[in-house]
């Protein structure tokens, strides 16, 4: 399944349910709170637009996860899958930006881990330990990539259309968050991260990164 719908699936229950208030509204003449409700709807095919991507050539490029603000780039030691220190981009997404979230590089999928947690806004650095998340691991032929999907204080769903053995493309959606967020990459240590603090990302079209050469991904 491509998930390339010009409007998410996932919202589509939120587009039909309040587009039929709106029209229930106004059949009985409530039109100042058929208006809401006609406003409501075009924000929900805003939020869960899925705009197609260029998506930049070359193996060794590494395209943000998802749209919207660099919050930090850190080296950090993260023992979940990568198993040793790791270099960290975490991208913050407000409720303007595209919540499509896709591969940063080629890989198979080898490891899934959802784990709940609370709804801390997501800019804060304790949210990436302490909210909802879920960790997708990829093998690739440059090392062990993992991307993590972070609730924040309005979202509380995340959607993830992938499981362990599936095989992604740099760029391909993979799935989403409702509502603000955060999305975080770790790349191995050695990769050469080419944005900073306060750069303004799109997904699958941004190079964030660029492996400088082949390693053992072990």
């Amino acid at each position: 399944m491509q998930h390339n719908e010009i409007v998410a699936r996932e919202g589509w229950i939120f587009i039909i349910i309040s587009l039929a208030v709106s029209a229930v509204l106004a059949y009985f003449n409530f039109y100042i709170t058929a208006l809401i409700f006609a406003v409501i709807t075009l924000f929900c095919i805003f939020f869960f637009r899925n705009p197609g991507r260029v998506i930049p050539k070359g193996d060794e490029m590494v395209v943000s996860p998802a749209d919207g603000k660099v919050m930090d780039v850190t080296t950090v030691n993260e023992e979940l899958f990568l198993k040793g220190e790791a270099k960290r981009i975490r991208i913050f997404l407000s409720l303007f930006n595209v919540h499509i979230n896709r591969a940063p590089v080629s890989g198979k999928v080898s490891f899934v881990k959802q784990v709940t947690g609370q709804y801390l806004p997501a800019y804060k650095d304790e949210a990436s330990f302490k909210n909802q998340r879920n960790y997708i691991g990829l093998e690739t032929e440059f090392g062990k990539v993992m991307v993590v999907q972070i609730t924040g204080l309005v979202a509380r769903r995340l959607v993830c259309w992938v499981e362990s053995g599936n095989v992604l493309q740099r760029g391909e959606r993979f799935g989403l968050i409702r509502f603000g967020s955060c999305t975080e990459i770790y790349l191995p240590v050695e990769t050469e991260v080419l944005v900073k603090t306060g750069d303004i990302v799109k997904g699958g079209e941004s190079v964030i990164a660029k492996f400088i050469s082949n390693f053992d991904s072990n």
